[in-house]
Formats: structure tokens, sequence, C-alpha cells
């Protein structure tokens, strides 16, 4: 059944009407020469970058359950950058349009514009926000190269100052809508992000996460561990199988990591009393996790994630056939659905294609062949890197019957997930019907 995400339509949407009461509201300013259209357009990218900045701010709540209206927390984030990469570009024009249209009158002109006296307040306090996005978005462009995760959430924080001082700013000079038009736009997306951040920086630890103990540590291999949680609280983590949650841990033995959030793949199904999470060493703190001591505390923020649909029984019609094409620590999500298929005694028409290097990096395997019998219509296809090759239309047809009737779910690293979604288009699966779970959260 095809999901409906209608946050980034609602977004787009309000943008779009904003874009058109700008442009329609030049209709009573003198706009007869170059240089008035310039500085007009100067306004309306201000006014734009900024909303789309205060949206971008907006989005970073991180309520459980919010996502879904996205399509799961990874599609959220991705609205979030392109509306952050949007607003620097135009409140990087907003100045330069500015200046030239100040310099249809005269060069000295463009320049006080730019950089006027120091007791014009106003537009100093547009470079210090627009120098505080600079710093804090720079490293989210892939130019820059991949950011540390801990570094990137600190100069994140930069983005408090950059909205406050961008708000002053427009405070002073907002003269391109009307005036009740204009108050009410920036109160209420000035609420929204300010509710945003003081939710993130201060409620949700309080309010938002739950606190459990780690029961059980178990080693899958030499770089993969399955923590077993069980509730500390009065409270439960309610989820759907193949969600994923925000982890903190509190071992002060630790070697990294304590006291750090870091996005984690539930691996149990809903039914179980505990809460089960496999952690891969793919840095300082998932590394340091596997030797979390039983007894500690953490708490777990979530869930979030929209991969999966509800469960096939509880709907009104048969679910379609899936093909799951997992890689790697991908292979997660998958655990968990088959482990609650098997818990709640539904039958699927499953293909599961599990794409590793070799036997030896193949994790869960033996557990995945005994699902597969537990569940009726669940097949397991191992495709072995270093002995077939890459993944090819060949293997999943030779594989997997009917492949353009089924719904496709893959995860895994971005290169098989480009792939997997390349070679399922060629068969005739509709891109509607193929659902990622990329896990790129900076």
């Amino acid at each position: 059944m095809k999901k409906n995400w209608p946050g980034r339509g609602l977004i787009w949407g309000f943008l779009v009407l904003l874009a058109i009461i700008c442009l329609a509201s030049m209709r009573g300013s003198d706009l007869g020469s170059p240089g008035a259209l310039l500085n007009y357009l100067g306004r309306v990218t201000g006014i734009l970058g900024l909303a789309m900045l205060l949206l971008a701010a907006a989005l970073i709540a991180r309520v459980p359950g919010f996502d879904r209206h996205f399509g799961g927390l990874t599609k959220l984030w991705k609205t979030h950058h392109f509306l952050g990469a949007g607003a620097l570009l135009l409140l990087m024009a907003h100045p330069v349009l500015l200046a030239l249209g100040a310099a249809e009158t005269s060069l000295s002109a463009a320049l006080s514009t730019l950089f006027p006296p120091l007791s014009n307040i106003g537009t100093w306090l547009g470079w210090g926000a627009l120098l505080f996005m600079m710093v804090f978005l720079a490293p989210s462009f892939s130019f820059f190269g991949q950011p540390e995760y801990q570094r990137w959430k600190w100069i994140h924080r930069l983005a408090g100052p950059a909205v406050i001082l961008s708000l002053a700013h427009i405070l002073y000079f907002g003269r391109t809508l009307t005036a009740g038009l204009d108050m009410a736009l920036w109160v209420v997306l000035a609420l929204l992000a300010v509710g945003a951040v003081v939710w993130r920086l201060i409620l949700s630890g309080r309010m938002g996460s739950l606190r459990f103990e780690v029961a059980e540590v178990a080693s899958v291999a030499n770089n993969l561990v399955e923590l077993s949680l069980k509730p500390a609280g009065r409270r439960k983590l309610n989820y759907q199988a193949g969600q994923f949650v925000y982890l903190t841990p509190y071992d002060k033995s630790l070697d990294a990591g304590y006291g750090e959030e870091h996005p984690y793949t539930i691996s149990s199904s809903p039914t179980e009393d505990r809460l089960r999470i496999a952690i891969k060493d793919l840095g300082d703190a998932s590394r340091a996790i596997r030797t979390i001591q039983p007894g500690s505390r953490v708490h777990i923020e979530g869930p979030y994630g929209d991969f999966f649909p509800s469960d096939p029984d509880k709907g009104d019609q048969p679910a379609p056939p899936e093909l799951w094409v997992a890689g790697g620590i991908g292979i997660t999500p998958f655990l968990g659905r088959a482990r609650h298929l098997a818990a709640t005694g539904q039958s699927l028409d499953i293909c599961l294609v599990y794409c590793v290097q070799d036997e030896a990096r193949a994790r869960f395997l033996k557990e995945l062949e005994s699902l597969a019998e537990q569940i009726p219509g669940m097949k397991l296809i191992t495709h072995y890197f270093y002995r077939e090759g890459p993944l090819d239309g060949e293997f999943l047809a030779r594989h997997c019957p009917e492949l353009d009737q089924r719904s496709v779910y893959i995860c895994g690293p971005l290169p098989l997930t480009d792939l997997a979604k390349n070679l399922v288009i060629n068969a005739g699966v509709r891109r509607k019907d193929i659902h990622t779970e990329e896990f790129e959260l900076l």
C-alpha cells in the first residue's frame, strides 16, 4: 500500500504560497528601474531564506512519531538539510542583491549597503546571523567531507544565535509584506523554531526519553554485539518492527561515548519484554559500547522510522509480496521484523536477499535460516560478494520470481542501496514501491 507523507508537501506548499504573496506585493511597489527590482528581489530572498531557516529549525524537535509524516526520520532530515542549504544560499544572495540594487545610484551606495557605519545595528545583526549560518551549515555540505558526529552536533548549536540575530535583523528592516501579515508570519515561525529548540535541548531529555537497564550483552561477532535492555521506569517503549532509537549510555567505565546519543536499529520484536539493539563497531562510541556492563543505565529516545508497513494481518487487503535486500548491519531491521512475524504467527511472501562479503560476515545467519522455516512464505537467499561478484539483475530474477509485483525494502551501505534500487527499477518495480533506510542522519 502506498504511504502518504504530507509533511514535505505542507512545507513546500507554504513556501510556494509565501513566494506568491511576496511577488503579489510587488504590484504596489515602484519597480521602474533595474536597481529597484534588484532591491526588491533582495528583500524577497531575505524573507524566503529566513522562513526556510526557521522551518529547518522547527524540524529538529525529533518528537517520536512526527517523523512518520515525512516517511521516517532519515527523510525528515533530508528535508531539514534541503531547507538549511536553501536558506544559506538565499540569505547569501540577500545582501548581494541589495548592494547591486544600490549600485545603480553609486558604488559608494553599494558599499554602504553592505558595510554601513557600526551605528547601523540592523545590518550588522544580519551579518552576524549570516556568519553563524556559514559556520554551522558548512560542515553539512559534502564538499567539506563527512563531519565527525559529535563535533557536528556541537557546531549546530550556533543555529540558535543565528535564528535570534536573523529575527532581530528582520524586525529592523521588514517592510516588504503588509504589517499584519509580516508580524503574524514571523511570530508563528519563531514560535515553531523556538519551541523545537526548547524541546530538543531542554525538555526531551526529561520528558521524551525512557530509562532502561542493560540486562545482557551478547557477542554476535568480534565487532558486533546485541544489547538486551529491560525497562527501569514505569513507561515502556511502544514501537514497530524495524524502527530505530537514539541510545545514550551512562557507564563510566566506557572508553568513549559516555552520555552521547547515537542512533541504533531495534532488532527485537515488539512482542518481547526486553528491547534488543544490535550495534556494530563503526566508530569510537559503538566500539566502546561492546564493553558496557550489565546493570548499566541507558536512556532511549524514540522510536523513529517508517520503513515497514503495518502488520500484514491488520490490513483490509492481503499484503503484497515483498523483496528484502540487506547488506551488512543493514540486516538489523529485517531481523526485527522476521522475529516479529514468527512471534505472531503471521505468514507473508518474502524473499530476503542477504548480501555479505563472505560466510564469516553473515551475522545472524543461523537464526535467519530458522526464522525462514517458521514463517510461511519466507525464503532466505545469501549473496556472497567475494564468490559471486556484485549483486545483479540475473541473480534477483533467478531467486525471486515475479519481482515486478513485489514491494521492495532495502537497507545497507549506500553503494548497495543505490545498486539494488537501480536493479529493481530495471526489473519493472515502481519507484513508489521501493522503500529504503539509509541512516544518513547528518
